[in-house]
């Protein structure tokens, strides 16, 4: 029996359509986004993608419990910078003392008899007297921003490994308080600090002081040395008894140190396509425990990677 021509047809194209039906039918297979994790950028990154501490503008800081590394930025405070590799230099904090650890906030570290004139330890030939240095021109800065807004700043990223933020319409610049920031205590007024007391935020970030005290630097290694310190029990996290304080062998300049005594170190280079992939992996991780991927990621959560050298760790 012939069919008629429309129902021949028909048969045609459902037997045409039939595989296209049945894998539209079909369950969808689920779909993993291949996302790269920190680890993953790591490494797959190149050894331009690091780079070496400056022995002449990083300190060694060494306590009991190990050796603390900081990496100054005279970019931001040449004032303050010049003025601490000097003492440095001249061995002024050898046998001073941590003086202070509040909780969630700051380990700070000086002359504990600072505030007695006939106490007090000199300053060498570093100066008395200080500009502040809260922020600086923003023209000339290699800045490398961050994708997402910031509730402090009209922008924030890194220049130099460092993180900062910046105004461009009003040409400043300036470090930001992030976990591992090391700044120069002052009093009151502005211009009031020497960098002879030095600070490390330990707790979360305080960004209510950027511009308003003196950055110098940052913790590159072994801040654990110094947020597990005993707190302080007087106001402010200050120890109320000497025996309370935390020695301080010695601070040097790593430029001091015989080359084999030094901290074999390398940092990530926060000015990278490396850098920035490693920001998104943190901005939308996409690994087996989160579920729902940020979108975001605030300036003192960026983490700075460092490793040992590959020729050193062999």
């Amino acid at each position: 029996m012939r069919l008629p021509t429309a129902v021949l047809l028909s048969s045609l194209v459902a037997a045409a359509l039939a595989p296209v039906l049945a894998q539209t039918a079909a369950p969808a297979e689920p779909r993993t986004m291949q996302a790269r994790t920190m680890q993953d950028v790591l490494d797959a990154s190149q050894p331009s993608d690091w780079r070496e501490l400056d022995p002449a503008r990083t300190l060694y800081m060494e306590l009991d419990s190990g050796r603390v590394v900081i990496e100054l930025a005279p970019q931001f405070a040449p004032a303050h910078v010049a003025n601490i590799t000097a003492m440095a230099r001249e061995g002024y904090w050898d046998g001073l003392a941590i003086v202070r650890s509040q909780d969630n906030f700051v380990v700070q570290w000086g002359d504990p008899n600072a505030d007695d004139a006939a106490k007090k330890k000199p300053l060498g030939s570093a100066k008395a007297k200080l500009p502040a240095e809260f922020e600086r021109p923003a023209k000339g800065l290699a800045f490398h921003a961050l994708p997402d807004r910031d509730g402090w700043a009209p922008q924030v990223g890194f220049v130099d490994g460092f993180p900062a933020a910046r105004d461009e319409a009003a040409n400043v610049a300036w470090m930001a308080h992030c976990y591992g920031a090391v700044g120069a205590g002052r009093n009151n007024d502005a211009d009031s600090s020497t960098g002879a007391e030095l600070y490390v935020v330990t707790g979360q970030s305080p960004r209510q002081l950027d511009r308003n005290i003196t950055v110098v630097g940052r913790v590159v290694h072994g801040i654990e040395r110094l947020s597990v310190v005993p707190r302080g029990t007087g106001p402010l996290g200050f120890y109320e008894q000497p025996e309370q304080r935390v020695a301080i062998r010695s601070v040097r300049l790593a430029s001091q140190v015989p080359a084999a005594e030094r901290t074999a170190l390398q940092l990530l280079r926060t000015d990278t396509p490396t850098f920035d992939a490693l920001v998104e992996s943190r901005r939308n991780r996409r690994d087996d425990f989160y579920k729902r991927p940020a979108g975001h990621i605030d300036l003192c959560n960026v983490p700075l990677p460092t490793r040992t050298p590959p020729a050193a760790a062999k």
